[in-house]
């Protein structure tokens, strides 16, 4: 019997399975899901409804009560909508490019681009020091300079920096894959029709990568919502939420508001990409 008859015969039992045996199959995947997902959220949702330490309410009601949780909050969801945004056109042009040129030490270029892909959060923390802290690069050379210490990295702004070089080469090589697969022959045809190169950007490759860019993006918003390796390392005093969840956990025992606060981060992120996926799947069925 040849491979391809093996093949055939083997897809026709799956197809014959009964529906016991596709739940024995699946089983597995089941229990991991329960274990490790729906068990602990819904013991974090619980956790949640119990009285917060200082305020003898529930831990939903004091994060939405108290000034410095929704301080919190609006940082991390500005933080990472300005990061997703930037992240976004930064990846898009550069994908674009490397996709549709071709030169020497392009590979080289491509993987130099990507090599930061092996580095949690808090070796691009500390790299951002070493960049913008007060010992830092932009220190020394304002010293030189000005006469005065230039320092980002214990800031939002350092932040921002860090969750930027944390996130492009991720998007970087989606974006680059999808550009590869465009369809060239649309912008020649607009091209031929006398339409400018903003006009093809805006009308045929924007529209083109808009699927790859939307899960991208998503991913890079949830991605930022719950980084802390580098906030850790730039600063425990940023008010970004997982720096609130570490301290609420960690300094005061308060388990209701930072169970609270976890529950409100990953209802953030998940909006994201149930977004994202709707605008995907709208997009296709146009």
């Amino acid at each position: 019997m040849s491979m391809s008859d093996t093949l055939a015969t083997t897809r026709r039992q799956i197809r014959t399975l009964p529906g016991s045996r596709w739940l024995w199959l699946t089983l597995p995947a089941l229990l991991f899901f329960c274990a490790f997902w729906l068990l602990p959220f819904a013991r974090l949702l619980q956790m949640g409804m119990q009285e917060d330490r200082s305020t003898q309410h529930s831990g939903y009601w004091t994060v939405f009560s108290q000034p410095h949780y929704l301080v919190s909050l609006l940082n991390t969801v500005l933080l990472s909508l300005a990061v997703t945004l930037v992240t976004l056109m930064i990846a898009a042009i550069v994908g674009c490019f490397l996709a549709r040129q071709r030169f020497a030490g392009r590979g080289i270029l491509l993987a130099l681009l990507t090599f930061p892909l092996a580095f949690p959060g808090v070796v691009v923390g500390f790299l951002v020091v070493m960049l913008a802290g007060r010992q830092g690069l932009l220190a020394q050379i304002s010293l030189h300079l000005v006469h005065e210490r230039w320092t980002l990295a214990y800031s939002l702004a350092g932040l921002f920096i860090g969750y930027l070089y944390f996130s492009l080469p991720r998007a970087i090589v989606t974006l680059v894959a999808a550009s590869e697969k465009l369809d060239r022959s649309l912008e020649e045809a607009a091209r031929s029709l006398g339409a400018s190169q903003w006009r093809i950007t805006w009308d045929v490759i924007v529209p083109g990568l808009q699927p790859a860019l939307l899960s991208t993006g998503a991913l890079c918003f949830a991605t930022s919502m719950g980084a802390f390796g580098t906030a850790f390392t730039l600063g425990t005093d940023l008010a970004v939420l997982p720096l609130t969840i570490y301290g609420e956990f960690t300094n005061y025992a308060n388990f209701a508001t930072a169970a609270a606060l976890s529950v409100v981060m990953g209802g953030f992120a998940w909006l994201a990409l149930m977004l994202a996926r709707r605008l995907a799947q709208a997009k296709g069925a146009q």
